[in-house]
């Protein structure tokens, strides 16, 4: 299985991680801490050090009830640190946004994945996202991010997901993005409750008939919080689970913000199951 933009693929054999690096004042857990250029180069340096595959430069916070950033804003804070990963690092670099025109800034700017959680739904978004050449990942959200934990609501969260992301898969092959060129995330925490989550979480296996790498994020979120009632700062052991538990269910890319630990714990899981696989 592979992953590919424009002039470079990745192959999917083995997991990968990519490592969050949030640009906002607001975000759930590191808000404020990269908002310095060179703080968070240093940061993305570090995360490449320590097993990133991926940097994911994010300059709006999608928390519940984040407010809304203007495009100027958000480009402000994410080309000039693109521009900079780009000339000092070789890895993918992928820009988390739902704005067509920051989509394509950042692409041009040395971005290699677009990362939207609103799985390419905002004004023009789908048909830039379609000339970039670069790689994408369509999220499942219910609802919008100030007020998606407000109400969610599934018959069948895992079926619901798994029908939203076709549809938007029929959407981008109608604008000409070839399949290798996108990558599926459930949306783990984004409007849905905590029992939603780990139904999707243990039927994960599921959204494999999609035939596309499933890329899942549960770091430091509140599912884990809410069912061992640990805050932000002590939700590692719980989130280390929750991703090999993903990986066994065949998630190709975690996305974290302790990629040390993630990269520890991965190694581990593929030391182990090569023997089971022999």
């Amino acid at each position: 299985m592979l992953l590919t933009t424009a002039n470079r693929h990745l192959e999917l054999s083995q997991p990968h991680i990519m490592g969050i690096l949030n640009l906002t004042p607001d975000s759930f857990s590191d808000g404020g801490r990269f908002i310095n250029i060179d703080n968070a180069l240093r940061h993305a340096l570090q995360m490449v050090r320590e097993g990133a595959t991926f940097i994911d430069v994010g300059g709006e916070s999608t928390r519940p009830g984040a407010s809304a950033v203007a495009e100027q804003i958000e480009l402000d804070r994410v080309i000039p640190l693109i521009e900079r990963l780009r000339q000092e690092l070789d890895c993918w670099i992928s820009i988390d946004t739902s704005k067509a025109v920051v989509m394509r800034e950042a692409v041009a700017a040395g971005a290699d994945l677009i990362n939207d959680i609103r799985a390419l739904r905002e004004p023009n978004a789908l048909q830039v996202a379609a000339d970039s050449g670069a790689a994408i990942c369509l999220m499942h959200m219910q609802g919008q991010p100030r007020t998606m934990q407000q109400a969610p609501d599934y018959s069948d969260v895992t079926r619901e997901v798994a029908d939203f992301l076709r549809e938007r898969l029929d959407a981008c092959a109608a604008v000409g993005i070839a399949p290798e060129r996108v990558c599926l995330d459930p949306g783990f925490g984004f409007g849905k409750g905590v029992q939603h989550n780990y139904e999707l979480l243990g039927k994960l296996a599921q959204l494999n008939e999609l035939g596309l790498p499933l890329l899942v994020g549960m770091s430091r979120k509140s599912m884990l919080g809410a069912l061992l009632d640990r805050d932000v700062e002590h939700r590692l052991p719980a989130g280390l689970a929750a991703h090999l538990f993903a990986l066994q269910q065949g998630a190709k890319i975690l996305r974290v913000h302790d990629v040390q630990a993630m990269a520890d714990a991965v190694a581990i899981w593929r030391q182990a199951t090569h023997y089971q696989e022999a």
